[in-house]
């Protein structure tokens, strides 16, 4: 895969994690009142990371064969396509009395953050296909 192909890959990712993000607080913000309603965060840059390392060390490490399946393997990567975002319920924490950990101005705050981070992946995928048009012309 060339680097235009993963770039773009990467970003149309990291863009339908921004909207499931903006989803996701956007419900926690709508059920600020509700007694004991946990809060839920997406986690996906943490496992993407992961995979994009193992995919690097797997280039430069040593191959073990295995010789069972059940084996424990080494220099194995993980394609950085199979992982997906996670929803993760915070049933640590408790901001009021009522049960609930849902704290209204956060919440708007990170609305605004993944506005941001969204426009932000948009332009960068813009900038991706301005080159390509740029090396057409």
């Amino acid at each position: 895969m060339n680097n235009f192909e993963r770039t773009t890959d990467l970003i149309h990712r990291a863009l339908d994690v921004s909207t499931l993000r903006y989803s996701v607080s956007a419900n926690n913000l709508a059920n600020s009142g509700v007694p004991n309603f946990k809060r839920t965060m997406v986690n996906f840059e943490s496992e993407l990371k992961r995979a994009l390392d193992s995919e690097f060390e797997a280039k430069n490490a040593f191959q073990l064969e295995t010789s069972h399946p059940r084996h424990i393997s080494s220099g194995e990567f993980i394609d950085y396509k199979t992982v997906e975002p996670r929803r993760v319920l915070d049933y640590v924490s408790t901001a009021k009395a009522n049960g609930n950990n849902v704290d209204p101005e956060q919440e708007a705050m990170e609305l605004l953050r993944i506005q941001l981070n969204y426009l932000l992946l948009t332009q960068m995928e813009n900038f991706q296909f301005s080159q390509v048009n740029s090396v057409l012309r």
